[in-house]
């Protein structure tokens, strides 16, 4: 990514999401909000084989990505030869999903003569409540949870980022699915293991809160998933053992993040906390949060629910306050498949 003074300032910005399984495009003009949004999901598809099959998601995306991109300018009532910057997620995601998006806005903006940006996806994660009526302000204590990341970022204002923990090895959204998939559940995992989870004991079992008991802000729980595929097989025999096994596992994910949001906030001194990600639709988890913000007289801010997942209009945003300020890219097919979020700088 570079930086350079625009001889025209981006006002608006079509932005493109193809990192994973979510075909999202969306429109947004700086002063107005967001004009249109469209996203359509790969579930249905990837459901049959219980997780993301990326050659599969990259043809998905090749087939919606500019009929979702025709819908959303209609629906705003623009044309093509309005827009002045086009925003597509670079990085991290799935290489092949990820160059689709590339391509297209790339494409489109060598066309049309406007720059186009290449969106970090945990950035744009990051700035989904802003798109809301009341955005919170910097600073802000950040917890990121979704499929592939989990990660606890001081946000001191934006591109200013210090990450002070993160997954060591699977996020919260993967140990979902995994769980979902031990327990014979469908994918998903996160909204079926929430909803078995409901009609569990919250006292049959007691699941580790892993890293818990020593400092730091890290988070691990692979071993917290080979714990509740242990007491499954224990209790293969007990079809009612499946939604009290989904409590404890809920539990101990929701316990886990709210001892070391506790942690950081204290860390930080920051009074808001800000959840985003497709985790943080998690019910359980924002009771949990809730709890922690009034205990700690802080504030803790979510997206709305359509822009906890994947979504375009999360990437449209970020980009359009980087292009504002002057960022582009150059007409390559540049994206990242893993991409560290403390590698970018402020506009």
């Amino acid at each position: 990514m570079s930086t350079a003074k625009s001889d025209r300032t981006p006002h608006l910005v079509l932005g493109i999401e193809t990192s994973c399984d979510e075909t999202g495009v969306a429109l947004y003009e700086t002063g107005t909000g967001l004009l249109a949004h469209e996203v359509f999901t790969q579930i249905d598809m990837h459901r049959i084989y219980g997780g993301v099959v990326p050659e599969l998601a990259s043809r998905d995306h090749v087939r919606r990505v500019v009929p979702l991109a025709r819908e959303v300018l209609a629906s705003a009532g623009r044309a093509l030869p309005e827009l002045t910057g086009i925003a597509y997620t670079a990085g991290p995601g799935l290489i092949g999903a990820l160059l689709v998006g590339a391509g297209v806005a790339q494409a489109l903006a060598f066309a049309l003569g406007i720059p186009a940006l290449g969106v970090h996806h945990m950035e744009a994660h990051l700035l989904a409540p802003m798109l809301e009526p009341d955005p919170p302000d910097f600073p802000f204590l950040a917890l990121l949870v979704s499929g592939g990341h989990t990660m606890l970022v001081d946000v001191a204002a934006l591109g200013s980022y210090r990450v002070l923990g993160e997954s060591l090895d699977d996020a919260a959204g993967e140990a979902f699915d995994k769980t979902a998939k031990l327990l014979g559940l469908d994918y998903p995992g996160g909204p079926a293991v929430e909803k078995l989870a409901l009609n569990g004991d919250p006292t049959r079992f007691r699941f580790p809160r892993p890293m818990t008991d020593r400092p730091g802000l890290d988070f691990s729980f692979s071993g917290l998933k080979t714990f509740t595929a242990t007491t499954a097989r224990k209790h293969a025999d007990d079809p009612g053992a499946k939604a009290d096994i989904a409590r404890a596992f809920s539990d101990a994910v929701v316990d886990t993040f709210v001892i070391k949001c506790r942690r950081a906030l204290r860390q930080t001194g920051r009074k808001t906390l800000l959840v985003a990600g497709g985790v943080s639709a998690n019910r359980a988890l924002r009771a949990g949060l809730g709890t922690l913000a009034e205990e700690m007289n802080v504030q803790v801010r979510y997206p709305a629910l359509q822009f906890c997942t994947d979504n375009g209009a999360m990437v449209a945003y970020a980009g359009s306050l980087r292009l504002a300020a002057g960022a582009s890219s150059a007409n390559a097919f540049s994206v990242r498949p893993r991409w560290s979020l403390e590698e970018l700088l402020p506009p």
